[in-house]
C-alpha cells in the first residue's frame, strides 16, 4: 500500500512495456506516464524545484514562471498548486487543449504567445515573453528548464539508476531529445559506469538540437529551435531523427495494442525500432524511455482530420515506420 499527502511523492518507477510483438524487435519501455503529472518532466520539475527552495531563490511570495511546451508546465502546476506557489506556464499554439485546461484546473495562469519559424521560432518567442516577465516583477523566478542544472541531474539521480537495477547488462538505451535533461543525466550516469551502455538520441526532424535544417514540428515534446544550452554531443553516441509522420504511426500501432500513448514516446519507439532492425541483434537487450501518455493527445495525434490536414493519409496506414540517421 501507498499512502501520500503530496502528489509529487508518487511515480512508478518499475513498469516496462516489452513491444517485440508489436514492432517485431526486442525493445522494452520504461513507462515514466504514471504519476499525477502524467510524463517524465515531474522529475525534473520537482528536482528544480528543490533546487530554488534550497538555494533561497524561491520564496513564499515567489511567482514561478516557465515557458513549455506542453508536460512541463503540467508538473510544475501541479507543484505549485500542492505547496501553495503561484506558476505561470508561457506556452505557444501547438500546446494540446487537453494540457491548457489541465494546468488552467491545477491552478496555473498559461500565457499563449506566437511566433514565426523563421524569427526564432515559438520557442523564442516563449524566451522573450518569459524575460519581459522577470524583467517587469522581480517576484518572478525562472527555472529555465532549458540551462538548469537540476534538469539533467535529476534523471542521473533516478532514471539511469533506475534502469540499471531492472537491466543491469543493458546493452542500448534510446532517448529522446527535448531540453535534453533526460537525455544528460542518462547518459552522464552509465559513462561513469563499468560496463558499457550505447546511448542513441532520438530528435525529431526539423528540430536543430544537433545541427540541421529547421522545419515544421507540430507535435508539442521533442525537438528544440536552438541548440540546448545542457547538451554533450560528447556524451551521446548517435542520433536518430524521426519525421512526425512516423511518430503518429507508431503512436496509432501502440493504440491498436491498447497502449496509449503521447507523441513524445511515439517519436523514441519510431527512433528505436529503425535502429534496431538496422543493427540489433537477438541478445541484444535495448531500452526506450517512454516519457509520456496518450491522453493529450486526442485531439491530434489520435485525430484523423487533423492528422491528414497536417500530413495527408500517410500516417493513418500503418505503414512501415522510418527514421532519419
Amino acid at each position: 500500500m501507498s499512502v501520500i499527502s503530496v502528489p509529487q511523492a508518487f511515480n512508478e518507477e518499475e513498469l516496462y512495456v516489452d513491444v517485440e510483438s508489436i514492432f517485431g524487435q526486442s525493445l522494452l519501455l520504461k513507462c515514466e506516464g504514471f504519476n499525477f503529472a502524467g510524463s517524465i518532466k515531474l522529475k525534473a520539475a520537482a528536482e528544480m524545484v528543490a533546487s530554488a527552495e534550497r538555494d533561497g531563490s524561491l520564496t513564499a511570495d515567489s511567482v514561478l514562471v516557465e515557458s513549455s511546451s506542453g508536460n512541463l508546465g503540467v508538473a510544475l502546476s501541479m507543484i505549485a498548486a500542492s505547496k501553495g506557489y503561484r506558476f505561470v506556464c508561457v506556452t505557444d499554439s501547438r500546446c494540446n487543449l487537453a494540457t491548457r485546461l489541465m494546468m488552467e484546473a491545477l491552478g496555473s495562469e498559461v500565457h499563449i504567445v506566437a511566433g514565426q519559424e523563421a524569427n526564432g521560432g515559438f520557442l523564442g518567442a516563449r524566451l522573450d515573453h518569459v524575460r519581459r516577465m522577470c524583467a517587469s516583477d522581480d517576484r518572478c523566478v525562472w527555472l529555465s528548464q532549458y540551462s538548469n542544472p537540476a534538469n539533467w541531474r535529476a534523471h542521473y539521480r533516478t532514471t539511469a539508476p533506475e534502469i540499471e537495477r531492472s537491466f543491469p547488462r543493458l546493452d542500448v538505451l534510446f532517448v529522446g531529445a527535448g531540453t535534453t535533461g533526460t537525455l544528460m543525466g542518462c547518459a552522464r550516469y552509465f559513462r561513469g559506469r563499468q560496463r558499457p551502455v550505447r546511448i542513441v538520441a532520438v530528435d525529431s526532424v526539423g528540430s536543430v538540437a544537433f545541427g540541421g535544417a529547421p522545419g515544421r514540428r507540430m507535435i508539442p515534446g521533442l525537438g528544440m529551435s536552438m541548440r540546448p544550452p545542457l547538451l554533450d554531443e560528447s556524451c551521446v553516441d548517435e542520433v536518430v531523427r524521426v519525421e512526425e509522420a512516423d511518430t503518429i504511426r507508431a503512436c496509432r500501432r501502440l493504440a491498436r495494442r491498447g497502449f496509449l500513448f503521447g507523441g513524445s514516446t511515439g517519436t523514441v519507439v519510431s527512433g528505436a525500432i529503425d535502429w534496431l532492425t538496422r543493427h540489433g541483434t537477438p541478445e541484444l537487450t535495448a531500452v526506450a524511455v517512454a516519457p509520456d501518455l496518450g491522453e493529450r493527445y486526442l485531439d491530434t495525434v489520435y485525430q484523423d482530420n487533423w492528422v491528414q490536414d497536417l500530413y495527408g493519409e500517410g500516417p493513418l496506414d500503418g505503414g512501415r515506420l522510418r527514421a532519419v540517421p
